[in-house]
C-alpha cells in the first residue's frame, strides 16, 4: 500500500510540475481577443483521480442508453492498460467571473479558455506522457490518438443499429474517465461536479502501470447534483430541462457562437453563476 501511495506522490509532484512550467495558460497579448484579458491565466492546478482500467462501468458505457456500443474502453485504446488518471483543470476566478454575467453568449476569457485553453491542455498531457516514457511507462491520450472520433449521426459509427439522426457523442469521454475515477458526478447539465465544482476541462491518460484507483465517494450518476434547476434557467438554448439535456440542440447553439466568435467558440453558461460552478452544492 505504501508503494502505491509513494507512486501516487510521485505522479502528482511532477503534474504540478508540469502545469507550472507548461506554456500557453495565460493569454498572451499576442492571442487576446480584447485589452482586458491580456495577462489573465485560464486554470488553476488540477485534480486528479486514478482508476482502474478493469473497472466495469467502462464495458456499460457500451450500451446505447450511456454512450453506446462505438465507446472505446480502455484495452481498447491500449491492450495492456492498467490505470486512467483523469485530471480535472478548473478556470480561474477571473475566467468563471467574467462569463457570470453574460446571458446570451460567452465572455472573451471563456472563449479562450475554451480554445486556447484547450490547446494548453493538449500541451501539458503530452509533456505528462513524455514524463511517463522517461519512467519507462507506456501510454495512451484518447483524444490525441488517430482513432478519436465524434460520432456524427449519417457520416461515421453506421454500423451501429442505434445510431440515427440525433446520435451525438464520441468514442471517449473525459467526463465519464472521470467518473469512474473518482472526481465527480454528473448534473442536469450533463457536465461534472466535483470539488472544485463544473467550471473547468477534463483530460484523461490510460498507462500500462497498476495504480491503486482511488476510491470513489458516491454511488449515483447524479448524487452531487442539487436538481435546483439553476443551469436549466441559465441554458440560452433551451437545451437543459428537468429531465437532462439535449446535446444536439447544445451543439447547434455552439456552431453559433462559433460563426459569431471564430475562430474561437463556446459557451458554459450553465457552468457560471450556478452553485456547482466552484464547488458540491450543499457544502463549504
Amino acid at each position: 500500500m505504501q508503494k502505491e501511495i509513494t507512486h501516487k506522490q510521485l505522479i502528482r509532484e511532477n503534474m504540478k510540475r508540469i502545469f507550472e512550467q507548461c506554456p500557453g495558460n495565460r493569454i498572451s497579448e499576442k492571442d487576446a481577443i480584447c485589452p482586458e484579458v491580456i495577462g489573465v491565466d485560464l486554470f488553476e492546478a488540477p485534480l486528479v483521480g486514478f482508476g482502474s482500467a478493469y473497472d466495469s462501468l467502462f464495458e456499460q458505457y457500451k450500451d446505447e442508453k450511456v454512450i453506446g456500443p462505438w465507446f472505446m474502453t480502455p484495452m481498447k485504446w491500449m491492450p495492456d492498460a492498467k490505470t486512467v488518471i483523469s485530471l480535472f483543470f478548473p478556470f480561474t476566478e477571473v475566467v468563471k467571473k467574467s462569463n457570470r454575467n453574460c446571458v446570451d453568449g460567452p465572455s472573451p476569457a471563456w472563449l479562450h479558455g475554451r480554445v486556447e485553453g484547450q490547446n494548453y491542455l493538449a500541451t501539458y498531457i503530452r509533456r505528462l506522457q513524455e514524463w511517463f516514457s522517461v519512467q519507462g511507462v507506456k501510454s495512451c491520450v484518447p483524444i490525441l490518438d488517430t482513432r478519436y472520433q465524434k460520432v456524427v449521426a449519417g457520416n461515421n459509427m453506421t454500423e451501429y443499429f442505434c445510431v440515427s439522426e440525433t446520435t451525438f457523442g464520441c468514442n471517449w469521454s473525459e467526463r465519464h474517465a472521470a467518473y469512474v475515477c473518482g472526481l465527480g458526478t454528473f448534473g442536469l447539465s450533463k457536465g461534472l461536479i466535483t470539488e472544485k465544482g463544473m467550471a473547468g476541462r477534463f483530460v484523461s491518460i490510460i498507462i500500462d502501470t497498476e495504480i491503486e484507483a482511488d476510491a470513489r465517494q458516491y454511488s449515483g450518476i447524479y448524487d452531487y447534483c442539487s436538481q435546483c434547476g439553476a443551469c436549466v434557467r441559465r441554458c440560452p438554448a433551451g437545451a437543459i430541462s428537468a429531465q437532462g439535456k439535449n446535446h444536439n440542440i447544445c451543439n447547434e447553439w455552439l456552431k453559433k457562437m462559433g460563426e459569431l466568435h471564430a475562430p474561437r467558440y463556446g459557451c458554459g453558461l450553465c457552468q457560471t453563476r450556478v452553485p456547482c460552478e466552484s464547488r458540491i452544492p450543499g457544502r463549504k
